[in-house]
């Protein structure tokens, strides 16, 4: 069994990455080229989980979102939604409560690790990115991991039944960094301690709740613009929808349901 691959580490990721952005190619191009172009040795994708806060406004539904800053190598000046990595730490964080049986079903169909640790990476990783805290109130949390310190300190502890499971997206082989990232949703107004504002971080900038007409002109990941159209056919009630898996083949992106 392989190790899990860093992209960070690998120059020659890095460098094609480097050299794409030099010609200018959108992530439509890079979808495009020639199989027989792309490096040797692909990056392995790096389990990651996102968490997409949503608030039935009087207009209707409103997303949180954050742009990249210019800074990052991986998606620039996108709008995207709170989420990154997943920790080893994160399996073992104590939670009130778990993911329902079903999504927990569907979310551990493929997974090399507890299906519990990508909900709790994204309550991390939201809490790290923007500040907002996913959880329930609570005091005396024992067994808390060294990561996780800063948010058990807020007198805070995650709460998962709310979590709906959306999907799961692997970066095409041709990126520079690769996730193999699971996407959940939750309503705010259920899943957030408190009603404070989210505040700009060093990973997220411009932090606002969207209207999903809004949304619509952000500057946006194809990923992200896929990933918000599943949202929205769940929000509106206009279909029953499975969770999907999104991935790439040298005949271009597979979407199938999961479960």
């Amino acid at each position: 069994m392989s190790q899990t691959f860093d992209p960070d580490d690998d120059p020659a990721q890095v460098a094609a990455a480097k050299a794409a952005a030099a010609k200018n190619l959108s992530e439509d191009d890079l979808l495009r080229e020639d199989p027989a172009n792309l490096i040797a040795n692909p990056a392995t994708p790096r389990d990651a989980a996102t968490l997409i806060l949503y608030r039935n406004a009087s207009d209707g539904p409103r997303l949180l979102m954050g742009c990249r800053s210019s800074g990052h190598d991986f998606m620039p000046n996108k709008y995207v939604f709170p989420g990154g990595g997943v920790d080893e730490e994160d399996a073992v964080a104590p939670s009130l409560t778990e993911l329902e049986a079903e999504e927990h079903r569907t979310v551990e169909i493929g997974a090399a690790r507890p299906a519990r640790a990508f909900p709790l990476t994204a309550v991390r990783e939201g809490f790290e990115e923007t500040g907002l805290l996913v959880g329930r109130a609570a005091q005396d949390i024992t067994g808390v991991p060294a990561s996780w310190a800063d948010y058990y300190g807020q007198g805070a502890a995650p709460s998962l039944s709310g979590f709906r499971f959306v999907g799961r997206a692997i970066t095409p082989p041709m990126r520079h960094k690769r996730f193999d990232a699971r996407f959940f949703m939750a309503d705010a107004d259920e899943a957030l301690i408190d009603d404070r504002a989210p505040a700009d971080s060093r990973e997220l900038t411009d932090l606002r709740w969207f209207a999903l007409a809004e949304v619509a002109e952000l500057d946006l990941p194809n990923v992200t613009r896929f990933v918000i159209s599943e949202v929205e056919a769940r929000l509106t009630g206009r279909e029953l929808v499975r969770p999907f898996h999104l991935f790439w083949t040298p005949e271009g992106h597979v979407r199938k349901r999961i479960g």
